[in-house]
Order: C-alpha cells, then structure tokens, then sequence
C-alpha cells in the first residue's frame, strides 16, 4: 500500500510537470530568457565590433558556437512555441497577422529611422546634402522596414574606418528569416483550412513532421555540408519548428529536473569534443529553455513587471556598438560592452514603453486590418477537431 500511495503520488507529480499545465497561464519567464538571449547577442558583437573579427566570441574556440549563435537560436526556439500558440488559440489568420505586423514593425521602423537619420548622418564622410540625396539611404530605408527582400547593411560613407567596416546593423539579418517563418507557419495552417482538410491532430502532426526532419537535417549538415549557402536558413527552421513542435505536443512532455540535471551533465562531458557537443546541444536546447521557462519561480518572476525589452536591445545593440568603435577608437572589450549596455538598454526601455507596449494594446483591433484584405475572414469552423 505505501508502495502504491508513493507511485501515485509521483504520478501526481509528473501530472502537474507537463508543459501544458503551465501554458494556461502568464507565469513564465520568458521575458528574462530573452532578455538574457539579447543581453549575450550584445556581449558577442562586443568582441566582433572592437576587435573585427567574428571569431572573438570565448565560446567559439571551446564549442565552436559563439554566444551570438546560441542566443539567436534561443530566440527563435521560443517565438516557434509562443507564435504558434497565438495562431492555435486566434484561429483566425487575419488576427495573427495583425498581431505579427504589430510587433515586429513599428518599433523596427523607428529603429531604421535611427539607423538612417541619426546615425548615418551623424557618421557619414559625406555631406549632409550628398548624404540625404543618395539614393542609397532610401534602398536601406525601404528595404530594413519591409524585411520581404532581406536587409540592407550599408549607408554611404557610414562607419568606413572602423573594425568592423560599413555595417550599420547586422543584428537584422535574422528578422527577413523570422518573417519567413510566421509565414510558412500562417501559410500551412491557412492552406490545411482552405483544403478542407483542417483538424488539430492534423496540423499537430504536420508540425512535429517539419521539426524532426529539419533538426535531423540541420545535424547531418554540420557533418555533410550539402547545405552551404542557406545552412543558418535550415538552422533557423530547425529551431522555429522544433519550438513549434514543443507547444502541439505540449500535453506528452513533462518538466522534470532530473531530465534537466543529466542533459546539462552531458553537455558539459561532450564539451570535451565540439562535433559531439553540437548534436546534443541541438537535441537538447529546445528542452532546458521551456524548463528555465516554466520551472524557475518566486523572486524571478518578478522581472515580468519590468517589461519587455528584448527586442529592442536585439535591433539597437548594433548600431550603438558601431557609433561607440567610430567614436572611441581602439576601445576595449570592456569598455565596449559598459557603454554600449548602457545606452541599448536606454533605447530599449522607450521603444518598449513608448512603441511596443503602446501598439500592442490594439491587437483586438484586427478587424480593422482584416477589412483591408477585401474583408476576407479566415477564421477555423468551430465544427472541426
């Protein structure tokens, strides 16, 4: 009988561990992952941008990865989770576009704006009217603020005697790959609908169908290099997806310390070899961030009541960091890292509060932006399961 109470209890136990008991809810700590993620982009191009090299990072002679690396995949492993929780629980295609288009664009276009006009004027070797009548800067204008066509680097005569030369903002190369994401996501689930076709389990499996092939095929990769051009492409789907795949399965994966505990135990012994690191690193990266997610609680919730600032250290940090090597030649690491912390965080508090925030509080409002498209409602039957 005690055997039996012991059993059941532990039952009981790992009930209450599965991912999908803490998904009702906002007591996470997702805000302070991407915080953290965005605070270690930062503290990578600090080693890029005042030595030049992208090969500074200390991770990257000791897993081959750099902490850069690491984060991007962190932030796109949650946005597959937590996009793909808003598109199950709108239902409505529409919705989920309006709200995609609010978060990423507005505070993305000030930050062009301030790319363009602040710090390309301020640093450019031309003159003010040379630099306003290029049509240069209206292609970098254009193009950061649509994403559809990838990104522009450069401004004329911007940051051209410095280490890392002629790059405004390099931190955006992952946005266009973000927004292909939402798309392939928003595009399966409209297709499945309009094919009649449409049911959760369905979907669910189509889901966990792409993750499972794209992580395997981003392994082989590193080994085979049959993808070479696009590789950080099938790197970025494999995260996406495989977050993607954590919230449809999130009813069968169960939280546990002890999974935690000996993944993080074999990561530290494959540490000995970079090629057998990098495989359980992917296996494994995707688990321990819903974990530090979901498990972790007390004092460190606190942080949500601080507010989101991610997104704006991740598209200010650069151009920062190149204003300060443009300004303060030959600095150090970690004068690098002070200063321009200092100053993301600043710019990242007031897009929060004066942009994001803001703009967030319409997304009710999509019928506005549904009516656009020609009053076309995609909006799953309540019938189908």
């Amino acid at each position: 009988m005690i055997f039996l109470k012991n059993y059941m209890s532990e039952v009981g136990t790992l009930m209450e561990h599965r991912l999908s008991s803490y998904t009702a809810n906002r007591a996470n700590n997702f805000n302070l992952i991407r915080f953290v993620a965005a605070f270690m982009v930062l503290f990578n191009h600090s080693f890029a941008l005042s030595i030049g090299s992208e090969d500074a990072d200390p991770l990257k002679g000791i897993l081959g990865m750099t902490f850069g690396s690491i984060a991007v995949d962190i932030f796109f492993i949650t946005s597959g989770f937590l996009i793909t929780g808003s598109l199950l629980t709108r239902n409505n295609l529409i919705a989920f576009i309006w709200a995609r288009v609010l978060r990423i664009y507005p505070a993305l276009i000030v930050a062009i704006i301030f790319c363009t006009f602040i710090v390309g004027l301020y640093f450019t070797t031309l003159s003010i009217y040379s630099y306003l009548s290029s049509p240069e800067i209206y292609k970098f204008f254009l193009r950061n603020i649509s994403l559809f066509l990838g990104v522009d680097y450069s401004l004329p005569g911007v940051f051209e005697n410095i280490p890392y030369k002629r790059i405004v903002n390099g931190s955006l190369w992952t946005l266009p790959w973000e927004i292909r994401m939402y798309s392939i996501l928003g595009l399966l689930w409209g297709i499945l609908f309009y094919a009649k076709c449409f049911s959760n389990k369905f979907f669910n499996h189509v889901l966990v169908a792409i993750a499972v092939l794209a992580i395997i095929s981003h392994i082989l990769n590193h080994f085979l290099l049959v993808v070479d051009n696009n590789a950080q492409g099938l790197r970025l789907l494999a995260m996406f997806f495989v977050g993607a795949a954590f919230y449809v399965l999130k009813d069968k994966i169960i939280l546990s310390n002890r999974v935690v505990a000996l993944m993080s135990l074999i990561l530290v012994f494959s540490m000995l070899e970079q090629h057998l690191f990098f495989v359980f690193y992917n296996i494994f990266i995707a688990y321990i961030v819903f974990y530090v997610a979901y498990i972790p609680s007390g004092t460190i919730r606190k942080f949500n009541r601080v507010g989101d600032y991610s997104y704006g250290m991740y598209i200010y940090a650069f151009p920062v960091q190149q204003s300060i090597a443009a300004i303060i030649q030959g600095v150090s690491v970690v004068t690098m890292l002070i200063v321009s912390l200092s100053i993301t965080l600043i710019l990242a508090i007031l897009s929060w509060h004066l942009v994001e925030k803001k703009l967030l509080k319409i997304k009710h409002k999509y019928v506005v932006f549904e009516n656009l498209l020609s009053n076309i409602r995609l909006t799953k039957p309540s019938r189908r399961t």
